[in-house]
């Protein structure tokens, strides 16, 4: 179970509890490449009782079918509405007050619809912000937890924008999650092992996206990934860990280790540099090198009686 809570998330929590009964809005930042993944549980019991507009960051990265599914599946929940965006491209958030005004109902006249804007670390919340401003504010950075306080800014279209922390979560229960935000760069490259990572993210890609994989690469083929009876054992200290290689299909460490050998990762007698290859994967699909990709669905989101049990919990 990947678990962690930097002092300054666990502070930026009771400043969002104690900030809500004067919220109109939640404005919830996803990452589009992984909405289920990158949507905080914990923001989602604070604000439970609140009408939520869900941006979908980063649309110009997601495979677009899969977005507009993503995009109906949170339009039909109560009181939500979802847009992708590109937070770079102005034009695009232009519906955003709008769409917040709407989700509001009526506000007095004499004040501003109050927004809290929320999200995870690194997933272009700050971007966001400055985008709706039409100037800098928001500091903005590639690493997670840019942000540290909270900070209010007000809008045209009567809004009033209040930014928050980029909040993790104490712990990330189901481990497929986990690895679709480290291959992401939501968690740091040192809270799981960068070659994992590589690893799983090269199964589930060969599993979602094998042309766009196969060429970017030059791969002959896709390795099919046999199990051994170990992964289906029960660590001592913890719950069972899913094989995720098992559930992709396909082997990711040949597949990665291929990569290495094509992209300067072959070393004198043969031996393959195998983080070199996770580098090259890793890098070039946080650029968008492989094309437009969602690493999830809404049917990969696990029933309720799942996610409890605790059964996908990532071991770190």
């Amino acid at each position: 179970m990947l678990g962690w809570y930097p002092g300054h998330m666990n502070k930026a929590r009771r400043q969002i509890k104690e900030a809500l009964p004067e919220i109109d809005v939640v404005l919830e930042v996803l990452d589009a490449r992984l909405p289920y993944s990158s949507a905080n549980p914990m923001l989602a019991e604070l604000t439970e009782h609140k009408p939520v507009l869900k941006i979908l960051s980063r649309a110009d990265l997601a495979d677009p079918a899969q977005t507009e599914t993503w995009v109906e599946y949170f339009d039909a929940q109560e009181d939500t509405r979802a847009l992708a965006v590109t937070t770079t491209q102005a034009r695009e958030l232009k519906r955003i007050p709008k769409l917040c005004h709407e989700l509001a109902g009526q506000v007095r006249a004499d004040r501003d619809v109050r927004v809290m804007v929320m999200g995870i670390p690194n997933v272009g919340k700050s971007t966001l912000i400055n985008g709706l401003a039409g100037r800098k504010i928001a500091k903005t950075g590639n690493e997670p937890a840019v942000t540290k306080r909270q900070q209010k800014i007000r809008i045209e279209g009567r809004i009033a924008l209040i930014d928050t922390p980029g909040v993790l979560w104490p712990k990330i229960e189901n481990q497929a999650s986990a690895y679709r935000l480290a291959a992401s760069g939501a968690i740091r490259d040192t809270a799981i092992d960068y070659l994992d990572v590589a690893i799983v993210a090269a199964a589930e890609l060969a599993k979602r996206y094998p042309d766009a994989l196969s060429s970017r690469f030059k791969l002959k083929e896709l390795p099919p990934y046999s199990p051994v009876a170990q992964a289906a054992d029960v660590e001592a200290d913890g719950p069972q860990r899913i094989d995720l290689l098992a559930l992709a299909g396909f082997d990711g460490q040949a597949i990665v280790s291929e990569i290495a050998s094509k992209r300067g990762g072959l070393r004198a007698g043969g031996e393959v540099d195998m983080h070199r290859g996770a580098e090259v994967l890793l890098h070039e699909l946080r650029d968008g090198k492989l094309g437009r990709v969602t690493l999830e669905t809404p049917a990969d989101i696990p029933p309720p009686e799942s996610q409890a049990s605790g059964q996908e919990s990532t071991p770190v």
